[in-house]
């Protein structure tokens, strides 16, 4: 146990120290592809989470006051370092997520990005002068930040979500008290590290990990933070709404989705396959963004199924440190079971297995890429995200059939179409319901983009301005001159 560097001391983070919880208790962290114990965990009792909020306000009194050039080196000096560690910290995402190596890399590269690019936005906040109505009267609109902020992440993107929550406070002047996965908290505790090392004050950034529903009641139920930013499943940010009613938290959720990818019949095949296989390999399927239900045109359908479902069973599926691996293995054994469950389900309903729907051997948590053909709307699968390697074909009579299925569920993050004609492009441009739109191209997340859903996918947005601006609180002075 505790072999790799980065999991020999997995503790909270309280006002700039490292430190065990006040109860001693921890739990173990595992490596998905083996089912080995990585390290243990420490957990935060009742009594950190009160310290670690008392840091968080210490360090946003005095932040608030860092001018956004200083924020921004700070910033800067946490790119260089996490450049500089890039490889390690990759090794330990592979190792408590499962993704391949490659993978990995490029998310802790997006995540450096995304950080250089908040730091830069934060320079770029900028307040109004009004007309004076009377003379002698100064008029005027500043941008503030909001105050202590309370984060939460999920485990598929370690690096990613911890920066994007990170950064958008940090940038704007804010301190937060961010909870990571208990799952794949040694990227999160590597990231902060690179934090502490470029002098970014005590207070300003806080981890704690613990019992998800005691650490969040606990944080929700302070006055202290006044936002809370989320990213996870749809159920619990409903949950971590109705409580930041209590103290009227601000509140941005980016939370699941259930990506449908609509393909005329004249799109063209080889790019769209192209595209959706590697968007599809991606974190085993384990993206909030990842193309799921493929909504085709009667006259493609055939092409698509026998095209998709040839190139995704031929992906090398192993331990994600392993040289060539294409997909690793699920975050936890129990995303194999919700599989079976769906593919049984579907199974029943009439569909047809085109390729996987089983688990890969008898170590880890991998289970074999999966295509379903013959889906329809009563489908388990159809309805419930199924956050792993599997992809759903159905046929359509024609693209109004198409827009309707795609829009069938309360949910928009992501969506996709394919199609050679501009007019259909961009019918399905302003008619696919969601946040975010690829039209020929499963490329939808960009640090200078926002970046997030519609109606039961969440509230706000995360990168662009608009990723910044949810850290502001707006501020009118009407000064008259004595």
């Amino acid at each position: 146990m505790a072999k790799e560097p980065g999991f020999n001391t997995l503790k909270l983070l309280i006002d700039g120290r490292w430190c065990d919880g006040g109860s001693g208790g921890s739990e173990p962290v595992y490596n998905p592809a083996d089912g080995t114990v990585l390290g243990q965990l420490a957990h935060a009792d009742a009594s950190d989470l009160d310290r670690a909020l008392a840091a968080s306000q210490k360090g946003f009194d005095h932040w608030r006051h860092v001018s956004a050039v200083e924020r921004q080196a700070v910033i800067d000096r946490t790119v260089a370092l996490i450049k500089d560690r890039r490889d390690v910290i990759a090794r330990i995402l592979t190792l408590e997520m499962g993704k391949p190596l490659a993978e990995s890399l490029v998310e802790v590269d997006f995540a450096t990005d995304t950080l250089k690019w908040y730091g830069e936005e934060g320079r770029r906040v900028y307040g109004r002068i009004l007309p004076p109505r009377a003379p002698g009267l100064r008029s005027h609109v500043l941008k503030e930040p909001v105050g202590p902020v309370i984060g939460f992440v999920a485990w598929n993107f370690p690096a990613v979500n911890v920066i994007r929550k990170v950064a958008g406070a940090v940038a704007s002047g804010c301190s937060i008290v961010l909870k990571p996965s208990e799952e794949t908290p040694g990227t999160a505790i590597a990231i902060a590290q690179c934090f502490l090392d470029a002098g970014l004050p005590d207070g300003v950034l806080n981890l704690v990990f613990g019992v998800p529903d005691m650490i969040s009641r606990h944080l929700m139920a302070s006055p202290v933070p006044r936002k809370v930013t989320v990213t996870g499943s749809t159920a619990v940010g409903k949950h971590l709404t109705r409580l930041a009613a209590d103290t009227l938290k601000r509140c941005t959720m980016e939370l699941g989705g259930h990506a449908p990818v609509v393909i005329a019949a004249d799109a063209d095949i080889d790019l769209a396959v192209s595209q959706l296989i590697g968007a599809k390999r991606r974190n085993a399927g384990q993206v909030c963004t990842s193309p799921t239900r493929f909504i085709v045109e009667q006259d493609a359908y055939a092409d698509v199924c026998d095209a998709f479902s040839a190139a995704f069973e031929k992906t090398k599926v192993s331990d994600g440190l392993q040289e060539g691996a294409q997909m690793g293995p699920l975050i936890a054994r129990r995303r194999c079971e919700w599989m079976d469950q769906l593919t049984e389900d579907a199974l029943s309903k009439g569909a047809r297995v085109l390729c996987g729907g089983e688990r890969m051997g008898n170590q880890g948590s991998f289970y074999k890429p999966t295509v379903i053909a013959d889906a329809g709307p009563d489908m388990m699968a159809m309805n419930d995200e199924p956050f792993g390697p599997m992809v759903l074909i159905m046929p359509v009579p024609d693209l109004d059939a198409a827009l309707t299925e795609a829009n069938r569920l309360d949910i928009g993050l992501a969506a996709y179409g394919y199609t050679t004609s501009q007019r259909s492009a961009l019918d399905l441009q302003n008619g696919l319901n969601a946040g975010v739109v690829g039209i020929n191209n499963a490329g939808v997340s960009l640090p200078e983009a926002p970046f997030g859903g519609v109606d039961e996918t969440g509230q706000g947005s995360e990168g662009g301005s608009e990723g910044i601006e949810t850290f502001l609180r707006t501020k009118f002075v009407n000064e008259l001159a004595v």
